[in-house]
């Protein structure tokens, strides 16, 4: 069986860098309160929490102490002692521990931050229940049957692109102004760059626009949602081996997309309104770009490779030409200031570089010579 590099540790090196991100966001503000930054640990308990804090905190380090278990045991044999997975439970726990310590402690210096004995702990809890779930699973074989599954379906080389298309769901939970419109950045860097040179003499150098973006039209708007279907599974299909799981998965990645989708419409607007973004020319959109999907089954994985940088140059142009909705607008402000704010970042940041990561990843392993890193038919 070929040995495949595992997954667990750049998902878990890029799950550290957005929980740093969540954790400190707006970055703005510092100031020393006058009272050491481990002194949170003493405090009292906060008089005040709810539910949504508890599960939160708990549940926003979990995935990180399973993913650092996780890739401390893959990197050993197949087969694990106890104390090996012993050993892999305190490593990520404690190492998930440390991260959440520094946050905290970092929050002691930012106004609309409280650190807080009790986050600390919950965090520290959340990765424990994390790393112990992934040790049980590699004790029962349940990692082990994952090996042989991707060794069936995926190339040897396949890591980046399994990245990748494990973080697509999450950054579809960012609300989109076009369903699965990821990458739409162009306005905001537009205004964040004219705010951060006002007042200096270099403002003058930013190119004025002659008409101002208008709306996607309907026709532009489902070829929008067909590229942005279309695109993951192409990323797919470089890595995928037959023809026929590239079907499945294909099937598998249009339906993740949708549910990623409608709850982030239920976060945003309400489960009421969850499926109130599927007007007709989304429809119309899902139903085109897995109508290409299909037909791009038997496609050599060069060409699948070339084609998702075709697809994602088109769709990042189209989506960049229109200005996000009053109502997308709303729902920013809604996310950024509400109780979204600790999630802010981690999917933010997901939605806006998703696609420019993919085509940086592409570009490379294209680029890169045939001896170290193929795609071959």
């Amino acid at each position: 069986m070929p040995k495949h590099k595992t997954s667990a540790w750049p998902l878990a090196q890029a799950y550290a860098a957005l929980i740093f991100y969540a954790s400190l966001y707006p970055f703005a503000g510092w100031r020393d309160q006058g009272i050491a930054p481990w002194e949170f640990l003493w405090s009292p308990w906060p008089r005040y929490w709810t539910g949504f804090d508890v599960a939160a905190n708990a549940a926003g380090y979990a995935p990180l102490g399973f993913l650092l278990a996780l890739s401390f045991l893959r990197r050993g044999s197949p087969r694990f002692a106890p104390s090996s997975r012993t050993a892999a439970i305190a490593v990520a726990g404690a190492a998930a521990a440390a991260l959440s310590l520094a946050m905290e402690a970092l929050q002691t210096y930012l106004p609309s931050r409280v650190a807080s004995n009790l986050d600390f702990g919950l965090n520290a809890a959340g990765a424990l229940a994390g790393a112990l779930a992934a040790a049980g699973l590699e004790r029962f074989g349940a990692i082990d049957r994952w090996s042989r599954f991707r060794v069936r379906w995926f190339v040897e080389d396949a890591r980046g692109a399994l990245v990748l298309l494990a973080l697509w769901p999450f950054a579809l939970l960012f609300p989109a102004a076009v369903p699965l419109g990821l990458g739409q950045v162009f306005e905001r860097l537009e205004l964040a760059l004219a705010e951060w040179l006002m007042d200096t003499p270099f403002l003058e150098w930013l190119p004025v626009r002659d008409v101002e973006l208008q709306p996607l039209v309907p026709g532009v708007e489902l070829v929008c949602v067909a590229l942005g279907a279309l695109a993951p599974c192409l990323l797919a299909y470089s890595v995928i081996r037959s023809p026929g799981r590239r079907a499945v998965f294909a099937v598998a990645t249009v339906a993740v997309g949708v549910a990623a989708t409608a709850l982030s419409a239920a976060l945003s607007w309400g489960p009421s309104h969850a499926w109130a973004w599927l007007s007709l020319p989304v429809r119309l959109g899902l139903a085109v770009g897995l109508g290409f999907a299909v037909v791009l089954l038997a496609m050599p994985r060069r060409g699948c490779a070339a084609l998702v940088l075709l697809a994602l140059m088109l769709h990042l142009s189209l989506l960049n030409q229109a200005p996000a909705s009053a109502y997308f607008a709303d729902t920013l402000q809604a996310w950024e200031q509400g109780r979204f704010i600790r999630f802010h970042g981690l999917a933010q940041w997901l939605g806006w570089l998703w696609p420019y990561a993919v085509l940086l990843y592409v570009v490379l392993r294209l680029s890169a010579p045939d001896r170290q890193n193929k795609i071959t038919a």
